[in-house]
């Protein structure tokens, strides 16, 4: 799968602002429970007070509260701390009161942050005594107990006033004593009990404590909505250049198969079927584009979120974090298994794929055979086979993957039954607020479900990765015919001219030779037919010239040059190729018979139409060289096929003719009028026939006898009849010893 990265290099851009916006998206989606926490823990429970430092506060109550600090705290307080004579008019009028009020005079989060320790505590400790509780009541009555009665009636039995008459080592006593109750409790609890001490305080002062609440969930759902926002045109941002980057992958794959296939030789289509090279085209690359498509959008995200989501957990509530362990074991634990039943058969559902559309192609191309033999019923059962096969595995295939999601989810939802049930504890014993609880699940939520979105892609990968291999297979196919490095030019003074000397060949991976010392010359103007029994080598033999082989041993000139050290486009530009079996492609007859020469004339066009004796049929068509040519020209039969491949060749003008027994298909009448006017048409350049009929190659300059891949005999007609045994009996099984005589 790694191998195919390296065709995105043209989209590297594109998955780099990629990776930015999943960056931004997860950082977002992870802000999302924080904020949620605070609008439960601040906006509802703190009625929107941040923390326990005041804003403002009276004189008399700061008196109170640095009562039961330290001097060091002290000092820190009243420096962060002025009087409201200096403060602005505006800030005075929305205060009632006649005493002195102080207001905090520092922004810096870390003094905030100081002082919030500073106050929790000693809040808590004026808040307890101001209480009418039993606690409070026994507290006081055991503190009036010791003090003396002049010192209780100078303060009028206010336990403040008397705690400030106190000497300074006797009241830091009392207050350490006090203080050991909250160092089991949270600094989070302590700052939630102290927030209602400057609640209430605001109240005292004259302050609207109604509308900080409401402005601040306000102002936090607006953050959430605004983070929300960019989460979501982060996300189309994402699906858009995700979409965009895994199309141009799969373009640049299919362009590329294609072009590597198109230049493989006969030598590497062997290798693979054709039904393959179309699976591997269509289906695999689809299957890597869409792999891609969830890679781009998925992989970058899920492990951002997932760690973003474990760091965020951790600093939430330490107390549960082994909850995470368990749910990621539990979700590492069910992937594993289910991949290790799957995995096996992701590789064998695009073999069968394979399978299918090989049969398919099978049926498809001989439907005419299979109703001739009445096999309909054969054939069905085939086809059903090897579909009842692929949708054996299939289904099994995606039956057990079916099972992730709700076993997934009831993972997610036992996880979250835990987290209530181990933090309702936490809350009620003092230790975790009901917000922080909250954002713990939703965090955790988005922890399992960056597993569950990296489980996704692993449903995927497997049968991609198979796909990736198959395609990668193609593109790293070495081919075995391939452009010399220095190439070389024609000879026109020997224009036309294919030289043989002492050529054999092998098929790849055979033992033995299929052609052995050949050798022989074909000139300009002349005719050279190859005939022999059915395997002995002819049609491979000029299968050599235009290199759709490369030979074992020996030189193949032509025009003088060895056909290895000139490129394969030049050497094919110099032949008119006909095939055994007339191949046509969809389109008009003018465009298939302009296949080999874009720029040839109507009149060109029409002269090879003439010659092939293809005329008369074209012109019967209503629309003559405009009708339309199905696909494997299936609306022309088979002799119209071959005289419509003969003219393509013809209007080629090619300076070397090759036709592969390209006169079976037609009646003697005919074969006789269109190599008598070809025979016209190519005065000035070689022609190499295959042919299996004496009377197609009766007027050849030279025929060459093939027996079992070796020439047995060279000469013209008569020569053969006199001295070529082999000749001479496939000469009488065609035509009796009277029409030879005569011919």
């Amino acid at each position: 799968m790694l191998k195919i990265l390296k065709y995105m290099k043209k989209s590297a851009l594109s998955v780099m602002v990629i990776v930015a916006l999943l960056v931004l998206q997860a950082a977002c989606d992870l802000a999302l429970p924080d904020y949620t926490s605070k609008i439960v823990n601040v906006g509802i429970q703190q009625g929107g007070v941040l923390n326990a430092v005041p804003d403002v506060i009276s004189k008399s109550e700061l008196e109170k509260l640095t009562l039961f600090m330290n001097e060091e705290d002290k000092n820190i307080v009243l420096d962060n701390y002025k009087s409201l004579d200096k403060a602005s008019d505006a800030t005075k009028e929305e205060l009632s009161g006649d005493g002195a009020v102080y207001e905090l005079n520092t922004e810096d989060k870390e003094k905030l942050d100081n002082l919030n320790a500073i106050f929790g505590k000693p809040m808590l400790i004026v808040s307890g005594i101001n209480e009418d509780s039993d606690q409070t009541k026994v507290m006081k009555e055991q503190l009036l107990a010791n003090m003396p009665p002049q010192m209780i009636e100078a303060a009028d039995g206010d336990i403040l006033k008397i705690l400030a008459m106190l000497p300074q080592e006797q009241l830091t006593n009392i207050t350490d004593e006090i203080n050991k109750s909250f160092e089991e409790m949270p600094d989070t609890i302590i700052t939630q009990g102290a927030v209602s001490y400057v609640k209430a305080e605001y109240t005292n002062l004259g302050l609207d404590t109604d509308s900080f609440q409401k402005n601040y969930i306000l102002l936090a759902g607006v953050k959430m909505l605004g983070l929300a926002l960019i989460s979501m045109i982060a996300t189309v941002a994402v699906g858009f250049l995700g979409a965009k980057v895994a199309a141009k992958l799969g373009q640049d794959l299919r362009s590329k198969v294609f072009k590597k296939v198109v230049s493989f030789s006969n030598t590497e289509m062997d290798k693979f079927s054709t039904a393959s090279l179309i699976t591997r085209s269509t289906n695999d690359i689809q299957q890597i584009q869409t792999l891609m498509v969830m890679l781009l959008r998925i992989l970058f995200y899920a492990p951002i979120l997932a760690i973003g989501g474990v760091i965020k957990v951790l600093n939430t509530n330490t107390s549960m974090g082994w909850i995470i362990g368990v749910a990621v074991m539990a979700i590492l634990s069910l992937v594993i298994l289910l991949f290790a039943v799957v995995m096996p058969k992701f590789k064998i559902v695009q073999k069968l794929v394979d399978k299918l559309n090989l049969v398919t192609r099978e049926i498809l191309t001989g439907i005419l055979v299979i109703r001739a033999f009445s096999t309909e019923k054969h054939e069905e059962k085939r086809f059903d086979v090897a579909n009842q096969d692929l949708t054996r595995t299939n289904l099994f295939v995606t039956r057990t993957m079916s099972l992730m999601m709700p076993l997934m989810m009831l993972i997610m939802n036992g996880i979250t039954i835990l987290i209530v049930w181990s933090g309702a504890h936490s809350i009620n014993d003092g230790v975790m607020q009901v917000g922080d609880m909250m954002a713990f699940i939703q965090y955790t939520m988005q922890i399992i479900m960056a597993f569950l979105m990296i489980s996704m892609v692993s449903i995927m990968l497997p049968r991609a990765a198979v796909s990736a291999v198959r395609v990668e297979e193609i593109l790293s196919t070495g081919l075995s015919i391939e452009d010399p490095k220095n190439k070389k030019n024609f000879d026109d003074n020997k224009k036309g001219v294919i030289e043989f000397k002492d050529v054999a060949f092998k098929y790849p991976g055979a033992d033995e030779n299929v052609l052995s010392n050949i050798s022989f010359t074909a000139k300009p103007g002349e005719t050279t037919a190859f005939i022999g029994s059915t395997g002995s080598g002819k049609s491979t033999l000029i299968n050599l010239i235009p290199r759709f082989y490369d030979i074992s041993k020996g030189e193949i000139l032509v025009d003088g040059v060895n056909v290895k050290d000139v490129s394969q486009h030049d050497l094919r530009e110099r032949i008119g190729y006909v095939p055994q079996k007339g191949i046509l492609f969809s389109g008009t007859i003018e465009s298939n018979l302009k296949y080999g020469r874009d720029n040839a004339t109507e009149e060109e066009i029409t002269k090879a139409a003439r010659i092939s004796q293809a005329t008369e049929f074209i012109s019967s068509m209503s629309e003559g060289l405009q009708t339309e040519i199905s696909q494997g020209g299936t609306n022309v039969s088979g002799g119209q096929k071959q005289r419509l491949s003969i003219a393509r060749a013809i209007a080629k003008n090619p300076e070397i003719y090759i036709f592969d027994d390209s006169f079976s298909a037609l009646d003697f009448k005919t074969d006789t009028l269109l190599r008598k006017a070809l025979k016209h048409e190519t005065a000035e350049s070689t022609v190499l026939i295959v042919a299996q009929r004496i009377s197609t190659i009766l007027q050849a300059d030279q025929i060459i006898v093939l027996e079992e891949g070796q020439v047995v005999g060279i000469g013209t007609h008569k020569e053969l009849l006199n001295n070529c045994e082999v000749y001479k009996q496939i000469a009488l099984s065609q035509l009796s010893k009277e029409e030879l005589d005569h011919e």
